[in-house]
């Protein structure tokens, strides 16, 4: 398929204007005991949303904090409930959790209700997956026209379920094959307008994008080959099995971000909507992890000197109080606030530094093919049902931008 004409996208956020909305509503929450990050969610959301551009359009985020809060609501109590099923399940079969356990068998059901209940959740944590992404394209429009999401989040549930053992099982060599199955799936039950997204391409044509884990894969065998029939000492081989893991870490980290940044780059590449509006998008890998070095850097040198404030605070503090004096209520107040200044600064930060820069970078990357296609789009019937991520938020997975 040839396109004649292409569009650039771009990106218009600041640090100044989204770290002072990304602080303010930070201490908003932590003043609400939580209650507010549904609004500082939808809030942020709005913002980065309009500093999106395609051409002289912006997209629009159009959800409320309102919806996300009763949604969770429900989410809990369904949650609750399913949770108080499956123990009653496990305590029928004899399974329950021991307060202090003492003996191995009481340490082993210890533990097989812990993994049992965690695995019970499995399912509607891929189930918020979807119905998050589903909520979040209901609520995203383009020139007017809203983005929409068909409901299908049980048959996402399943089919992520039963490739997820696949690449278990695999080694994770079948890792290619989920991501663009699940990929396929939601990209084909999404539409703009009364156009229907369609995901092309091969999952062998992934293999590529694995560079980075097969590199690590390959040093691993190596480094356990070298150590084991290298002639080193016993102390030796202790400092080179100590230095490894942080090396792996660090190896296959890389190939974390690689897959993710080039698998990304093909899927988009093999997108079209209605047949007729392709897209390219380049990201690249040394742009994404140099984002989130020097990010973290940045971020943890200015909360380790705000943390280091409280703790200079505190210090006098306590020297004052062995020394006879009281510790006065200002004395704690004042603390405590410098505490809670440090936590809202700490996710505004990596906001501001991390997030919104990778956001901008994928953003700034992508080309639409063919955007005079659009222009033939027509608004669909308002989806019904598309709930406000109840259960991502609360299974905390909503915490996201």
């Amino acid at each position: 398929m040839s396109f004649n004409d292409r569009l650039t996208a771009s990106y218009s956020g600041g640090r100044g204007p989204l770290f002072g909305l990304a602080f303010r509503t930070a201490l908003l929450t932590l003043l609400t005991l939580g209650i507010y990050r549904f609004w500082a969610k939808t809030r942020i959301r709005k913002y980065i949303w309009s500093s999106i551009r395609l051409g002289g359009d912006t997209l629009e985020y159009t959800g409320t904090g309102l919806e996300k809060f009763l949604g969770f609501l429900v989410a809990v109590v369904v949650l609750a409930v399913y949770l108080g099923l499956v123990q009653l399940v496990l305590f029928y079969f004899g399974l329950h959790f021991v307060m202090e356990p003492q003996t191995e068998a009481e340490i082993l059901m210890q533990m097989s209700v812990f993994y049992l209940s965690f695995f019970a959740l499995v399912p509607l944590m891929l189930f918020a997956r979807y119905r998050a992404r589903r909520y979040m394209l209901a609520r995203t429009r383009f020139r007017g026209i809203r983005f929409g999401m068909d409901k299908a989040a049980w048959g996402y549930v399943w089919r992520a379920i039963g490739h997820g053992i696949l690449t278990v099982l695999s080694l994770g060599l079948l890792l290619p094959r989920q991501t663009f199955w699940l990929e396929k799936y939601k990209t084909d039950r999404s539409h703009y307008g009364d156009t229907r997204f369609s995901q092309g391409g091969r999952w062998t044509a992934l293999y590529p994008a694995m560079r980075g884990y097969f590199l690590g894969f390959a040093l691993l065998v190596a480094s356990i080959v070298y150590i084991a029939m290298s002639r080193l000492g016993s102390a030796d081989r202790i400092a080179v099995a100590q230095f490894l893991p942080l090396g792996l870490l660090a190896v296959f980290g890389f190939g974390f971000v690689y897959y993710r940044v080039h698998s990304f780059r093909y899927l988009t590449a093999q997108k079209t909507l209605a047949g007729a509006v392709g897209f390219l998008a380049l990201p690249r890998t040394g742009r994404v992890l140099g984002i989130y070095i020097v990010g973290a850097l940045v971020v943890g040198l200015i909360v380790s000197v705000i943390f280091g404030v409280i703790g200079g605070v505190f210090a006098v503090s306590v020297a004052a109080a062995e020394n006879g004096a009281t510790l006065g209520a200002g004395s704690i107040v004042i603390i405590a606030a410098l505490y809670l200044v440090a936590l809202a600064m700490l996710g505004a930060l990596a906001l501001v530094f991390i997030i919104q820069p990778v956001i901008a970078h994928f953003t700034e990357t992508m080309t639409v093919l063919n955007p005079a296609a659009l222009d033939a789009v027509r608004q669909r019937a308002h989806d019904a049902g598309a709930d406000a991520e109840g259960f991502a938020d609360a299974l905390d997975l909503g915490a996201a931008v």
